[in-house]
């Protein structure tokens, strides 16, 4: 590390990792005195920071087996340019950010043109999952790994990959008041009582396509039962103007939470607010289930992958759940001892009902979110769940980035002994 601060190139792929890199960066300076220096790719929020972006980072916002194929020319064409231009600044740590497909591979590249660079891989990849292997191959070219799970640790110490647990940003995120849930409720003119539904398909164009059509038939079906029902759409900047187009024809017209031309801070506020606002939630599943329990939001879970990708992913998953607040209210996975890494499979689904694939129908995703639109048991399952997944992730001490912050400049300054002793 250079005597004149951290030089830090950063790569988020995604809108998740946009956001775990703006707060990342705001730690980083203050643990600093505003001394690290940073490069590398980002999207908005990171922008809001004053960091600037190699290109933007929609570019690299696909998911899925199947989906990646049709764009992997111009995705190896960014990953090419990310790699020269990372060891051409010749930072003192490349930190990835979520995202592992595009994220470690630009690790894996950039550790074998420049060795001494430290590499860091922030939000552990889900190998308590599937792909267990991930974590003995990331040990060849990754120093560190910064998990928000407390559960993940384990698997990578297991064949040698220090791993630190830092908390998980939504336990650490603001929370709308009471003056602010009204305000939002006041101007999209909700009546009291009113059920309000917060609509989550996905921030990625290939999930809106899969998820939009179910979504607006169950608010349908939800409708007829509830007249009275409000919808609530928030959007990303990358997936905004496709969201609003193909949800013109649902039976219940949306309040879409647009984000653009917005501060980044109202546009948070405003989510902020919608997920108070609400009465219930249906999401992609995702690491919004945790920003939901945060909020204490009751929720219903829905996943419809390309076929061709579930029918892959089906094969070596090792959880019995995809939902994370399932997966941490319940008994959490750990490494299984005969197989390395590998995880043991988790205990059945939890409080939060899931429906992924050809189980994800509208009838089926009305039926699982109707008792969530009023008080009853379903509610009360879901949010004693919520109190668990908080106090596992939450914890008491400073927030999730400045831990991420600390662990990453202590690895920096204990890089040399750790070289040595590896």
């Amino acid at each position: 590390m250079t005597a004149d601060g951290p030089r830090l190139f950063l790569v988020a792929g995604e809108p998740s990792g946009d956001a775990l890199g703006a707060a990342l960066i705001r730690a980083l300076r203050e643990e600093t005195g505003g001394a690290a220096r940073f490069s590398g790719v980002g999207g908005p929020l990171m922008a809001a920071e004053g960091f600037e972006s190699l290109f933007p980072q929609d570019d690299l916002a696909v998911m899925g087996l199947v989906e990646v194929l049709p764009r992997l020319p111009a995705i190896l064409r960014r990953l090419r340019q990310t790699v020269d231009a990372a060891a051409a600044w010749r930072p003192d740590a490349l930190v990835t950010i979520d995202s592992p497909s595009f994220g470690l591979r630009v690790a894996r590249r950039l550790k074998a043109r420049a060795p001494a660079t430290r590499a860091i891989h922030y939000v552990a990849p889900s190998v308590w999952a599937w792909r267990p292997g991930r974590a003995r191959k990331m040990a060849a070219y990754v120093d560190r790994v910064l998990a928000l799970l407390p559960f993940e640790p384990p698997f990578f110490e297991a064949v040698g990959l220090p791993c630190d647990f830092v908390g998980h940003p939504a336990m650490a995120a603001p929370q709308a008041d009471a003056a602010a849930v009204a305000a939002l409720r006041a101007r999209l003119d909700i009546a009291p009582g009113a059920p309000v539904l917060l609509a989550l398909p996905g921030s990625r164009m290939g999930e809106l396509r899969r998820h939009m059509a179910l979504f607006g038939e169950t608010i349908r079906l939800l409708g007829a039962e509830r007249p009275d029902l409000r919808v609530i759409l928030p959007t990303v900047p990358g997936v905004a103007e496709a969201a609003a187009a193909m949800s013109a024809g649902w039976a219940v017209r949306p309040d879409i939470l647009d984000p653009r031309g917005a501060p980044p801070e109202l546009a948070a506020a405003r989510k902020r607010a919608a997920f108070r606002a609400a009465t219930a939630a249906l999401c992609a599943s995702g690491t919004v289930a945790l920003e939901l329990a945060a909020a204490d939001l009751p929720m219903v879970s829905v996943y419809r992958a390309n076929p061709l990708t579930a029918s892959i992913v089906r094969r070596l998953v090792a959880v019995g759940s995809a939902n994370l607040v399932n997966l941490v209210a319940g008994a959490p996975p750990v490494p299984d001892a005969r197989r390395g890494a590998r995880a043991a499979l988790a205990p059945e689904p939890g409080p939060v009902p899931e429906l992924l694939q050809e189980h994800f129908t509208a009838r089926a995703a009305a039926d699982a979110v109707a008792p969530l639109l009023s008080e009853g048991p379903a509610r009360a399952a879901q949010r004693a769940a919520f109190a668990v997944v908080r106090a596992a992730l939450g914890g008491d001490g400073p927030p999730p980035e400045t831990r991420a912050a600390r662990a990453i400049l202590a690895d920096l300054r204990d890089a040399p002994r750790e070289e040595a002793s590896r």
